[in-house]
């Protein structure tokens, strides 16, 4: 299996100031994350897809990739199809996207992403963890419903959210997705949904279009992603811990 792993690392976020450049305990988000991916050893190549240049300055010396992509994208989903888009990758299989906010994502994560691509047979591949203290009622923390084959149901950041009504099984979700080419390119084709824009969740369009997205449960507890100041010095208390 050919992997390409493409790292969105976007500079201007509305949450958190220049957060791919953000230290975690004196080194760069992005490059821990970059360093994370590349320890998997899944023998993928990995491409950094920024809009600014300093981010790929912070990746220096690792054997990853580095590619400037338009400001105005909207998601780190039109990020990875802008690297598609620009580069030509006819050897890769399967296409990895790490978001660039998941410093200590787990490896069972990462691989159940793929398999539910490779061996489900699900158009998009993801992952969940369960739900951490007070999660359930944090915005920051986006939730999925997971049916019985391990599917998606819903997204939703409040429990207010529609989609939440549908109780079969809740998760924390994680930041990676995995897909073919083809997959890729039909969800970023795809109109903007009603509940995209309102939730702010690039997943509910591919779902909301009927496009499969199954769902690897990882048994471990969820590492925090970085949303906010506060997670930074949570993250720097796991890392000491």
């Amino acid at each position: 299996m050919h992997v390409l792993c493409i790292v969105p690392a976007r500079i201007g976020s509305s949450r958190l100031a220049q957060k791919p450049l953000r230290l975690i305990a004196g080194e760069p988000l992005v490059r821990r994350v970059a360093r994370r991916v590349l320890g998997f050893d899944l023998g993928a190549r990995v491409v950094v897809a920024t809009d600014d240049p300093r981010v790929g300055r912070a990746v220096a010396g690792l054997p990853v990739e580095t590619l400037l992509t338009s400001p105005d994208l909207a998601s780190g989903t039109e990020r990875a199809a802008a690297v598609l888009a620009q580069l030509d990758y006819p050897n890769h299989e399967i296409i990895l996207n790490l978001q660039g906010d998941e410093p200590l994502i787990e490896r069972e994560a990462v691989l159940g992403a793929l398999e539910r691509v490779t061996r489900r047979g699900d158009d998009i591949g993801t992952a969940a963890g369960p739900l951490g203290p007070g999660a359930l009622g944090d915005p920051n923390r986006v939730k999925v419903v997971v049916d019985g084959r391990g599917r998606a149901l819903a997204f939703f950041r409040t429990p207010q959210a529609p989609g939440c009504a549908r109780r079969d099984a809740i998760f924390q979700h994680l930041g990676v997705y995995a897909y073919r080419a083809h997959a890729l390119r039909r969800w970023v084709a795809l109109p903007p949904t009603a509940e995209e824009r309102d939730d702010r969740l690039e997943q509910l369009r591919p779902l909301g279009y009927g496009m499969t997205v199954g769902v690897a449960v990882q048994r471990v507890p969820v590492a925090p992603g970085v949303d906010t100041e506060a997670d930074i010095q949570e993250i720097e208390r796991w890392l000491a811990a």
